[in-house]
């Protein structure tokens, strides 16, 4: 953190407050009173959530804590939490960037080289949001209770470049920002289970493990 100082940490928090009082807080009650409907297949939202996920994301506060060489600002925790809060006090339920956010991070933690590239670098620069899939139909959101299968995706499955081909069979339920056209696309990791070697789920939560499964089917570099 050496390229910062008090003055550009404050910098970061005055423009967060400035967005977070423009384009949050004056819409909080409207995103409340105008719900989301379904149009023609279609989720619509009110205008006002597009502006602030756009003003969000042009901020970059989508990366902030993330190194200078893919775009972050490369901020403190600390620093990012509390600009953060500005955006949670006028309106947590405006745009789905936190969710993004955590998203992004776990695949920089955990996904190959390809799937940072391809998945966490487009969540970052808001071309596209990302959800976690947990809880179901019949298991709420009991870990151990999770009924939806992953099984390898036929001939050439494990030869991706993105990472082994699994089709997974299931319901989810309560994903905040499950759907929506504020972005090109959504980047969902879904929790399923592996079934064991007899073709049925293990119990309890062993087998579990998160899959990639974006709402439009991308190539390595990105493209729908």
């Amino acid at each position: 953190f050496a390229d910062h100082s008090a003055e550009t940490f404050a910098q970061v928090l005055d423009t967060c407050e400035k967005i977070a009082r423009d384009k949050y807080e004056p819409f909080n009650r409207l995103v409340d009173i105008e719900e989301p409907r379904v149009e023609d297949g279609k989720v619509v939202l009110p205008q006002a959530a597009q502006d602030a996920f756009d003003a969000y994301a042009a901020s970059g506060m989508l990366s902030a804590a993330q190194d200078y060489d893919i775009g972050g600002m490369q901020l403190p925790f600390a620093v990012e939490a509390a600009a953060n809060a500005f955006f949670a006090k006028a309106s947590v339920s405006i745009n789905p960037s936190m969710l993004s956010v955590g998203n992004a991070n776990l695949l920089m933690a955990h996904g190959t080289a390809l799937q940072k590239q391809v998945f966490a670098l487009n969540e970052f620069s808001g071309r596209w949001a990302g959800t976690m899939c947990l809880s179901e139909p019949q298991a709420g959101s009991s870990l151990s209770d999770v009924a939806t299968r992953a099984v390898p995706d036929g001939e050439g499955a494990e030869s991706d470049p993105l990472g082994p081909r699994f089709r997974l069979k299931g319901n989810k339920m309560w994903i905040s920002a499950g759907e929506h056209e504020l972005t090109e696309n959504i980047v969902h990791l879904v929790l399923a289970k592996i079934p064991g070697p007899d073709g049925k789920p293990v119990p309890g939560t062993r087998g579990i493990s998160l899959f990639i499964v974006p709402k439009q089917l991308v190539d390595t570099d990105g493209q729908l």
